[in-house]
């Protein structure tokens, strides 16, 4: 014995299962059980598939407004040159705007430990740098010979499909024009 509910949401009574399978053969649905700890169990008429593909759909719009942050790691040096750390920029950008999180070690060695507020100092300078596309989420610590410091991308930044924001940056600032120019 099992109580039946239409696909209408009505409820038809208590009646036998045998009973409740021809009354649901006869309108093309299922039979499913929905409360079978219920007394007596619960049973409802449905079309059982239609029921799954809607339940997929709902939980493929929810995972996809999720976002599952990767952290990518950017490896610095207290005496970095120029023109690494710009590089080095570049690719962190790309990283934040691409919607990921960056992980910045500053590495020393040697005796370097005893200057780490040059160290400090390359990471207060990253931080002045992104700070347009990201915040920062841990401050920076030591740990062992490295100092550790985590951005995070900033809620109201779009995420960007080709990661180029720095040549579109370029060319507006003019470094299309002397590209011609070499190319006479």
């Amino acid at each position: 014995m099992v109580r039946v509910i239409s696909p209408e949401g009505n409820q038809l009574g208590v009646m036998a299962i045998s009973e409740a399978l021809k009354l649901a053969q006869l309108q093309n649905y299922d039979l499913v059980e929905v409360a079978p700890n219920a007394r007596p169990p619960v049973c409802r008429i449905m079309d059982f598939g239609k029921y799954k593909y809607e339940r997929n759909k709902h939980d493929r719009q929810a995972r996809k407004k999720t976002h599952t942050y990767t952290i990518k790691e950017v490896k610095v040096r207290p005496k970095i040159e120029e023109h690494d750390f710009t590089f080095k920029m570049r690719n962190a950008r790309k990283f934040l705007t691409g919607r990921d999180k960056v992980k910045f070690t500053c590495m020393f060695r040697g005796r370097e430990m005893a200057h780490q507020e040059l160290g400090a100092a390359l990471l207060d300078r990253i931080v002045e740098e992104l700070d347009d596309v990201a915040f920062v989420e841990s401050r920076p610590k030591m740990e062992g010979r490295a100092m550790i410091m985590i951005m995070a991308p900033r809620k109201d930044q779009k995420p960007s499909d080709d990661g180029g924001s720095d040549r579109k940056a370029d060319a507006a600032e003019g470094a299309e024009p002397q590209r011609q120019q070499r190319e006479r």
